[in-house]
């Protein structure tokens, strides 16, 4: 991890317990971080059983928390209202939290339904990852709490089923049915590299060295500021439209369609599945090619496979946005190697990959494009590939 994010975690840690001690008395068992991510290719992917190659922020949200022996679990975020949620573990279901708070409570309640031995805790949050941009803001509340009860119940799961524990919350008490990528990248991913994750066999993945800076190359983020709930129905009926094809090609899942059936099989759909088909099969092969180029030390070769896929979500899984395109169109004309959208669509942030020195320019370009459309100023943040979710502070209280 680069030097100046592990300090600036350090002193963040610091003041967090600060904070925990004046919330709740005393110190917090841990402080923990988990980071939010950006995905270079394989959208939509992994609920298909297919591959994605994402990478873990800079951008963490750190948890402070301390086990409790009375079954309460307590919730503070430093972006909250100030409040302290009150729940009882025993209680929790689906829609006994709201907001935020369904976020944490559904990991304790995820691992309680697993048969783990689990009970109350102190938990308060503070966050840098920026929520609404598509960066997986809420996969890091998750992981940071699934890691944090890990260690504060002595459960020693892994890494994937840390992942799996915290994909179930969002999917089960949280209610968007996303696939596992988001929480097996803030889980499982490492500094200075990319995930080339197989959702099939998470326990499979594999690190993939991604030196950017020692390529001469910046990754920039461009949060168009849209946001888009993935929870009002638009997310689950992309997955079920993929599930209903992959049913109809009697296939366990469309990862399993080669790309040389492709044709075939297009001419065999129904016209509104086709194109989501053509997408996933055609984002698999992309994904094959991304990892490749990066194996051979070719990290400037993704740029034409980042604007291909954001082309193919686009044109065929049709969850882009006039501002996503906007970004990728300005981000292109300004010099970037390649630009897409990332995340689950319908806003969000878009990545570009530019050459060392080109990243002001682009930037710039992206922002008097969203003036002159008169959309509000995007944000902009550079991404470099960080550590995946760890334990920043040793014991600073007692049990």
């Amino acid at each position: 991890m680069n030097a100046t994010v592990q300090c600036d975690d350090d002193s963040r840690a610091e003041r967090l317990a600060d904070t925990f001690g004046r919330l709740f008395g005393g110190s917090p068992d841990g402080v923990w971080a988990a980071p939010g991510r950006v995905n270079l290719i394989g959208e939509h992917t992994d609920y298909n059983d297919g591959f994605a190659l994402p990478m873990a922020l800079p951008q963490t949200t750190l948890l402070a928390a301390r086990a409790r022996s009375d079954g309460r679990l307590r919730l503070h975020s430093a972006q909250g209202d100030g409040r302290i949620t009150d729940l009882a573990v025993a209680g929790l279901a689906p829609g006994s939290a709201r907001g935020w708070t369904g976020y944490p409570a559904g990991v304790v309640w995820a691992l309680a339904e697993a048969g783990h031995p689990v009970g109350g805790a102190d938990l308060h949050f503070d966050s840098t990852v920026p929520t609404g941009a598509g960066l997986s803001s809420s996969a890091a509340l998750e992981c940071a709490v699934a890691v944090a009860y890990d260690e504060l119940y002595g459960l020693g799961l892994p890494g994937p089923e840390l992942a799996r524990i915290a994909q179930r919350a969002e999917n089960g008490f949280a209610g968007v049915p996303c696939g596992i990528m988001d929480q097996m990248a803030s889980v499982c991913c490492t500094a200075d590299a990319a995930l080339h994750l197989d959702a099939r066999t998470p326990e499979a993945h594999r690190q993939v060295p991604f030196d950017l800076r020692g390529r001469g190359l910046r990754l920039l983020v461009i949060d168009t500021r849209v946001t888009h709930d993935l929870g009002d129905g638009a997310y689950a009926a992309l997955r079920a439209g993929c599930e209903r094809a992959a049913a109809l090609l009697g296939l366990p899942a469309l990862r399993d369609l080669p790309t040389g059936e492709l044709p075939r099989a297009l001419d065999d759909l129904p016209a509104e599945l086709a194109p989501l088909v053509r997408h996933v099969v055609t984002e698999n092969a992309r994904v094959t090619e991304a990892v490749a180029r990066l194996r051979e030390g070719n990290a400037a070769a993704l740029g034409p496979i980042l604007t291909e896929g954001h082309a193919s979500l686009r044109d065929d899984y049709r969850v882009s946005c006039p501002e996503t395109d906007l970004a990728v169109s300005a981000a292109l004309g300004a010099g970037a190697l390649g630009a897409r959208m990332t995340g689950g669509g319908f806003g969000g942030s878009v990545i570009a990959l530019v050459e060392d020195g080109r990243e002001d320019a682009v930037g710039e370009s992206v922002t008097a494009a969203f003036a002159a459309a008169g959309h509000r100023p995007p944000r902009r943040l550079e991404a470099t590939p960080a550590a995946g979710a760890r334990r920043l502070a040793p014991a600073l209280g007692t049990r």
